[in-house]
């Protein structure tokens, strides 16, 4: 027999990050604390939501994630089917039960880069804020070294963004640049905006409009000369019937997954076996979880032998993040060093 219990952990960034729907100071996430009767081990999920996106980001979570833990030996016989609108939850419970059959390390899915000896190639993130500040982070970003770079925007004047990728692109003409929309772009200004973005030699740009217009987004994905892909726009389907015409409507050219807010790894699965089938690239990308979660995504990504630059970059955001061996250097995830856990184990 399972008990299960959650912990409540407020993280605090460590400066505000912006993207097209706010700025972000601080962010609740939850932990889940599994144990086994037959087993003096503790295994331990996040389950983590990104307000105004997320699925189950509603009034009733707490309660929800209190019956699981209650319930929890109904619902780890098959989160993904049992928790299927409750995506965070879902990912918390398989995370929980992976960590618990492995022993309780934090080593989910043993491989070289469990070892130490292979790290995960990422890309570096810079988040929406002033001229000066997104200025500030591109500098530092390409100073370390990353060989691709993500940029959010959306959040200043698009001229001012147009004159900050002009400047980017005059000292690292070949680094690969990838842009992140948030949906801030109308429909009737999208193609004329990618239009401009296009002479910077863009890798692809993710959710140039809202999520939830399917026909608006396969006309941008059909004539847009920058190649599009798709974030938000999965979040809500999540059964494969719905999956499958979301995917044969609008043919995007990449996905960008994020297994907290698709099912955790069984629903994210879903997706990238349904992008294989229809000739679509992917990548993984953590969605602001600390460490636990964070951790339990680069495991699982550096199992699916995805050679492309991951969104795995979160981890160090945070003033109170959980202690780990997650570092990066050299524009990789590595896994190097010891966990402290005690902060999530003591109390209620």
């Amino acid at each position: 027999m399972y008990k299960a219990r959650y912990k409540k952990h407020i993280l605090s960034f460590k400066r505000p990050s912006g993207t097209s729907r706010g700025v972000l100071t601080e962010k609740d996430t939850y932990y889940i604390i599994l144990e086994q009767d037959s087993n003096s081990s503790i295994g331990i999920g996040e389950c983590s939501t990104l307000k105004g996106l997320s699925l189950d980001d509603n009034e009733g979570y707490e309660k929800m994630l209190k019956h699981a833990c209650d319930n929890i030996n109904e619902y780890i016989l098959n989160p993904h089917e049992s928790l299927v609108e409750w995506p965070s939850i879902c990912f918390g419970v398989e995370t929980a039960l992976q960590d618990l059959k492995g022993g309780g390390n934090r080593i989910l899915f043993p491989s070289e880069f469990t070892e130490g000896k292979q790290g995960i190639y990422i890309n570096g993130l810079i988040w929406m804020g002033s001229f000066d500040f997104m200025q500030e982070q591109l500098n530092a970003k390409t100073k370390e070294g990353f060989k691709c770079i993500k940029i959010k925007i959306g959040g200043i004047a698009f001229e001012e963004e147009l004159e900050l990728l002009t400047q980017l692109r005059e000292h690292y003409p070949d680094i690969e640049l990838r842009l992140d929309a948030n949906g801030a772009f109308a429909h009737e200004d999208a193609l004329r905006k990618l239009e401009q973005l296009s002479r910077f030699n863009i890798h692809s740009i993710e959710q140039p409009i809202m999520a939830g217009s399917p026909r608006k987004m396969a006309e941008i994905s059909r004539e847009s000369p920058i190649p599009i892909a798709l974030d938000e726009e999965l979040v809500n389907e999540f059964l494969m019937f719905g999956k499958e015409m979301l995917i044969s409507e609008i043919e995007p050219q990449y996905l960008i997954l994020k297994p907290s807010l698709l099912g955790g790894f069984s629903g994210t699965q879903e997706w990238i076996d349904l992008a294989n089938e229809f000739g679509i690239k992917w990548w993984i990308t953590s969605a602001l979880e600390s460490n636990i979660g964070l951790n339990a995504i680069a495991q699982w990504t550096q199992m699916l032998n995805n050679d492309m630059p991951q969104g795995l970059g979160t981890g160090q955001l945070y003033t109170n993040n959980i202690a780990s061996p997650l570092v990066i250097e050299d524009s990789k995830l590595w896994y190097k060093g010891s966990w402290n856990v005690d902060e999530i184990l003591k109390g209620k």
